[in-house]
């Protein structure tokens, strides 16, 4: 009974609710307006910030657009080593709020939606059957598992996989630099977004977009990112790859610029119930894959569907 009872406390201390992290957070002043007392960093700081960033983001640019330019089976595999760091990430970052997530299985198919996106659709259906049946008996074999547990590690397949799939399917549109085309301006209207929201947040944001979740957005940054994602979609409208057309600019800027804010808010939310800054050190000055990937997901997610809506893909 004893060492039950010890188990069941060392268990109870180890498993933190995210409600828990976020009230032990704001009692210390992490992420929310108590930080405000935290000294801001000078401008030669901020600027050796933005040559760091700047340099790793044209890594990542050039990486994707060699993968886009080679062809559908480049970008599966690279959207499947993406959403395979953005799992792993995911997962870590659940642990450390206490949960136990089945890995092995959960980041296999993370890794497998994006593949079989290449493939005939009744391939992904026993896909999803395998991964289904396997974190299944992992629950029912494994007595220390809840269905907290099993949530995560569902979700965290299916936030990353399937949305990281979205890049593949939209390159799929066509074989050929159309289809390069095409994934290059949906990824860079995320890009542009991310990188005036950014700069124009730097240089004038004063009224903030939701300081308890990520407190150093603004409205500002977010009407500047949807600019620069406007631009873009006005510039694929030109070139007309897969037949877009200015039909397509205004429901395109807002639903995929949107979608990749609440896909930024949301990994900021998951970042403060769990306590962390960063969800990894993969990027120099972005974090980890998924913090630089996070309004990626949502955004390619919301494209691939205006997508199909249109009969584009």
């Amino acid at each position: 009974m004893t060492r039950g009872r010890d188990e069941g406390q060392r268990d109870g201390a180890r498993r933190r609710t995210p409600d828990e992290a976020e009230g032990k957070r704001t009692r210390t002043g992490g992420y929310g307006g108590a930080a405000s007392n935290v000294p801001r960093p000078d401008k030669a700081a901020a600027r050796s910030e933005l040559h760091v960033r700047t340099i790793s983001s044209i890594v990542y640019v050039a990486a994707i657009l060699a993968c886009l330019y080679a062809g559908e089976i480049a970008t599966s595999l690279l959207a499947a080593a993406m959403s395979c760091m953005c799992c792993i990430e995911f997962f870590q970052m659940m642990r450390q709020a206490g949960r136990m997530p089945y890995m092995s299985v959960g980041i296999a198919g993370s890794i497998a939606f994006p593949i079989c996106t290449l493939l005939p659709s009744g391939y992904m259906i026993v896909v999803i059957f395998l991964f289904v049946m396997l974190v299944g008996i992992w629950y029912v074999g494994t007595p220390r598992a809840n269905v907290f547990d099993v949530s995560v590690t569902v979700f965290g397949a299916v936030y990353t996989g399937v949305c990281m799939s979205s890049i593949t399917a939209i390159r799929m549109a066509s074989p050929g630099f159309e289809g390069a085309l095409l994934t290059f301006g949906v990824l860079g209207s995320v890009w542009a977004n991310d990188a005036l929201a950014y700069l124009v947040g730097s240089a004038f944001g004063k009224h903030k977009l939701m300081p308890l979740v990520s407190p150093h957005k603004t409205w500002e940054g977010l009407f500047g990112g949807m600019a620069g994602s406007l631009v873009v979609w006005c510039l694929l409208a030109l070139l007309h790859p897969c037949g877009i057309g200015w039909e397509h600019v205004v429901i395109g800027t807002l639903v995929v610029g949107i979608s990749g804010v609440i896909g930024d808010l949301f990994e900021s939310r998951i970042k403060r119930g769990v306590g962390v800054k960063d969800s990894g050190k993969l990027m120099p000055g972005h974090g980890g894959m998924l913090d630089r990937s996070d309004s990626l997901l949502f955004a390619t997610l919301a494209a691939r569907s205006l997508l199909r809506i249109w009969g584009i893909i």
